[in-house]
């Protein structure tokens, strides 16, 4: 059974990698996964939420707990660099190598998760098993997961797939993008007048770079703040009255966003007008002592904390981030995955999951 899983599992990403499913277009990736639920997985009924593909527990009961089996189906567009078609897949035999765009981030860690829910979905557990294969996860868009959060039971935890070489991440710090704006008063660059914003600008940037947070988080270390755009002025002689400039804020489980935007607020001054672009990309965490967590350890898969964002972001429940494949691959020309890193990962997945307790 386990072969006949790793077979249609790598059957089934190389027709995705074959579909261009950039993210905002998965449509016809969400076909081909919507149509592999149906014909190999008696008993479900996959439900269609925009270009998600949700598949319900067929013998849900309310009385138990819930886990989520999640990994998206879209993908950056192709980086330059490519030496090959990145929308064919190509087995190169001496290394094992499946070469083509998402196949390492994240479609090796969709169709490893799916065949763990084909093969568990009509056994006995102590929990509901559902399984979600989102859209828009490169894009953090409000049609991907988070348009299928309101269908959803109530849900306990969530394994969620992205590249990690099957290492827990039981931590992953959020993003939150902040547009600033100096203030000044404008005058004649030639005259001793005005207020000049860039220099108002300088030293917010300059407060907001040499501050460190009271907290420091012990999977994902400080939050990490930087400066990342400028823009001020209009013409060489006005002094100018605003400057603007864009903030990229990495935090940790030790604030939440919104706390972490409060304080730097504070830091950046009160004349500096400080406007995030999203709160919702919230780090996240799970406890070293979940059963889950404990699962991974027993198989010798070490802890540890992301600097990556995913979908589990967007999740308001514990989740743990692993699948098969490498970070390092993701987003980069000639992107390929081990095949025997997909057959590794779905007996894995098995294992966690066979009589598991949570």
């Amino acid at each position: 059974m386990n072969d006949q899983l790793f077979y249609d599992a790598l059957d089934l990403l190389k027709e995705l990698i074959a579909t261009p499913s950039v993210s905002r277009s998965e449509s016809a990736a969400a076909d081909i996964v919507y149509a592999f639920a149906v014909k190999n997985i008696p008993g479900v009924t996959p439900q269609r939420i925009g270009n998600n593909i949700y598949i319900a527990d067929p013998t849900y009961d309310a009385t138990r707990k819930t886990l989520l089996l999640n990994s998206h189906i879209d993908t950056v567009p192709a980086a330059s660099g490519w030496t090959r078609d990145p929308f064919r897949p190509t087995f190169i035999e001496e290394d094992g190598k499946l070469y083509g765009l998402g196949s390492n981030d994240a479609g090796a860690s969709l169709v490893s998760l799916l065949a763990a829910f084909r093969c568990l979905v009509s056994s006995p557990r102590s929990y509901n098993l559902i399984f979600v294969a989102s859209a828009e996860e490169e894009v953090s868009g409000k049609d991907g997961l988070t348009a299928v959060l309101s269908v959803l039971p109530k849900v306990d935890c969530a394994i969620v797939g992205e590249p990690t070489g099957m290492r827990p991440a039981i931590a992953e710090k959020g993003l939150m993008v902040l547009d600033c704006t100096a203030h000044g008063v404008a005058g004649h660059a030639a005259r001793n007048e005005g207020v000049n914003a860039i220099y108002n600008a300088i030293d917010s940037i300059n407060r907001l770079r040499n501050f460190k947070f009271e907290k420091e988080s012990p999977t994902l270390g400080p939050v990490k703040v930087s400066t990342t755009i400028i823009n001020g002025g209009t013409k060489h002689n006005v002094v100018p009255d605003t400057c603007q400039f864009t903030v990229d804020v990495r935090t940790t489980d030790a604030y939440s966003n919104l706390e972490a935007l409060e304080i730097l607020r504070g830091v950046a001054g009160r004349d500096i007008d400080v406007i995030p672009r999203s709160t919702r990309l919230n780090p996240s965490s799970i406890s070293a002592d979940h059963p889950i967590v404990k699962r991974f350890e027993m198989l010798g898969l070490e802890p540890f904390g992301s600097p990556t964002l995913s979908d589990g972001a967007l999740m308001p429940w514990q989740k743990v981030k692993a699948g098969p494949g490498q970070s390092s691959r993701s987003h980069t020309p000639d992107e390929y995955i081990l095949i025997n890193e997909i057959r590794e990962a779905i007996e894995i997945y098995i294992k966690i999951l066979t009589n598991l307790n949570i």
